[in-house]
């Protein structure tokens, strides 16, 4: 029977006048499965309990097999994902956080040393789809195409597929021999990855190429510019191709001192590379203080601590061969104001690291798209542009921009291009109510530390490309994975059946869970109370009949 939820924090009337008992009755609980919060804050759309679970109870490939259900790109996303899932963990109310991305890592290596691959669709259903970009929405949405039985290619303008996660990001963060891997298991699935072809004009190439369909993820590989007095005088360069000529094997002349202009995440990778290079000195000049910067406060500890220096508040008026003019800025209403306050830093490089643009020029043909004003492509809720049957995702939408955000879109372009093949339209089922902390009954769990990755030193990060941080090995994610409090969800811990006073709990077997015998229940809410992870839910027997 259908049901609405009712208030989450209740609590029982101990004054007699609350659930009643017998024909009196006015509640009875209901086994519900609400929202972790986890769950709620992956972009990817991951089910994270739910593979945890898995992996807990030491069922890994059950466990990856689950997780690439909607992403399948788990030793990346474990790299380089920045883990909203985490943040919204209520375990870092008791303890810390679970180290969601640490278990995600373990079990996307795992399935690449074991070599486990995804299943082929059983059925195919004739349709083409053709995808444009190999990054990670284009990757993701050809994964899921496939997998719903679609025939699949990839045009690439690059030499290798990967975008950004290839070019954008070093390999001390993402080893390309991951990349790769898992690059190479959506191609083993079906999808044709053509590179070195870049698209120009997308309406020939879907008729040329009989496709039903065409996704358009190419993500935003321009370095933004910016004016800056006697540029010509000293040697520019801007982030996105020093990183891509580092990646493709240059090396930029960039000198012994090495200034980088931007905050984010992109200007601290752009100074730990030129560490890397053998700069002696490598300097980020940001307009703002840490508390505004874009980075993330992890990308700057670790750059920090490799040796790069951080020049807050200062802002670049000009530059000449070998030194830089910058002024100082206070922070008012939080934004910068200048001071007028100057002082000159030694430089031979400038890297400009100040956000990307989509070249989205080649899409101003077709009838009914249309464009944001920093060239960004307008979908509407399913993804689609105004010409209907080419969609677009990934950071060449508005939205916010990371590997996980761009394989969510995949995801969801993916579902919703299937949907529109067969005349339909895809419509996701709401989620139920979330779980905070306050709504568990944590007397089963005792502290448990977070299990720490091992971190190269440093001193010896600097002197090569190698992988900075390490793995957890297989006991170490088990017992990470163990740490989940199941929010939400019952994990068949056997209180509910051990509290009813009346018998009212039936058990259905290891995987079943329970149910209620609703003519012994009377309500009285010792279940609803004792359940440690808030998997019951008390429910109006006026709502039961409405």
């Amino acid at each position: 029977m259908a049901f609405s939820h009712t208030d989450l924090t209740h609590k029982p009337d101990l004054g007699g006048h609350g659930a009643g008992t017998g024909s009196t009755r006015t509640k009875r609980p209901e086994y519900v499965d609400f929202l972790p919060p986890c769950n709620h804050a992956c972009p990817a759309g991951e089910n994270i309990q739910a593979w945890l679970s898995l992996a807990q109870a030491g069922d890994y490939r059950a466990a990856w097999e689950k997780l690439t259900e909607e992403n399948p790109m788990p030793a990346i996303h474990g790299r380089v994902c920045y883990h909203p899932c985490q943040s919204a963990c209520n375990r870092n109310s008791l303890d810390s956080t679970v180290s969601i991305h640490a278990v995600e890592r373990y079990l996307g290596d795992r399935a690449i040393e074991e070599g486990w691959r995804f299943p082929k669709p059983q059925q195919k259903t004739g349709k083409r789809i053709l995808v444009i970009g190999a990054g990670p929405s284009g990757l993701s949405a050809a994964y899921h195409l496939a997998r719903l039985g679609h025939e699949v290619s990839i045009f690439e303008a690059g030499p290798v597929a990967g975008g950004m996660m290839h070019f954008g990001i070093p390999a001390y963060r993402l080893p390309r021999n991951i990349l790769q891997a898992e690059v190479q298991r959506i191609a083993d699935l079906g999808v044709d990855i053509r590179l070195n072809y870049k698209v120009s004009d997308v309406m020939d190439e879907k008729t040329r190429g009989n496709f039903n369909a065409v996704f358009i993820a190419i993500g935003a590989h321009i370095g933004k510019k910016t004016d800056i007095p006697a540029r010509e005088a000293g040697k520019i360069l801007d982030a996105v191709s020093f990183l891509k000529e580092v990646e493709l094997g240059g090396t930029p002349r960039i000198g012994r001192r090495v200034a980088i202009y931007g905050g984010g995440n992109t200007a601290m990778d752009a100074a730990r590379v030129a560490k890397r290079l053998g700069a002696e000195e490598a300097l980020i000049i940001y307009r703002r203080d840490r508390e505004h910067m874009p980075a993330h406060d992890f990308e700057a500890d670790e750059a920090l601590s490799e040796g790069v220096k951080i020049h807050w508040l200062r802002t670049i008026k000009n530059l000449d061969e070998t030194s830089i003019t910058v002024e100082r800025m206070n922070i008012v209403d939080g934004r910068p104001v200048p001071t007028g306050e100057l002082e000159t830093l030694e430089a031979d490089s400038l890297i400009l690291a100040l956000g990307q643009d989509t070249e989205t020029d080649f899409l101003k043909g077709i009838d009914g798209i249309q464009f944001q004003p920093d060239g960004t492509v307008v979908v509407d809720e399913h993804m689609m542009t105004g010409h209907a049957g080419i969609f677009a995702g990934g950071d060449m939408v508005p939205s916010e921009r990371s590997v996980t955000i761009a394989t969510g879109h995949g995801k969801k372009a993916a579902r919703n291009i299937d949907a529109w093949l067969h005349g339909t339209t895809y419509d996701k089922k709401p989620n139920n109510a979330i779980v905070n902390i306050e709504q568990l009954q944590v007397w089963f769990r005792t502290h448990a530390p977070l299990q720490q990755q091992v971190h190269l030193e440093p001193e010896k990060a600097v002197g090569s490309f190698d992988e900075i941080v390490g793995g957890l090995s297989e006991s170490e994610a088990r017992y990470e994975a163990q740490r989940c409090l199941s929010c939400g969800n019952c994990f068949e811990c056997d209180g509910c059946y051990g509290a009813c006073p009346e018998g009212a709990i039936i058990k259905l077997g290891k995987g079943n869970r329970y149910e209620f015998n609703y003519s012994l229940c009377t309500g009285c809410e010792v279940c609803f109370e004792q359940c440690p992870c808030h998997a019951i839910d008390m429910v109006h027997e006026s709502q039961l009949l409405s």
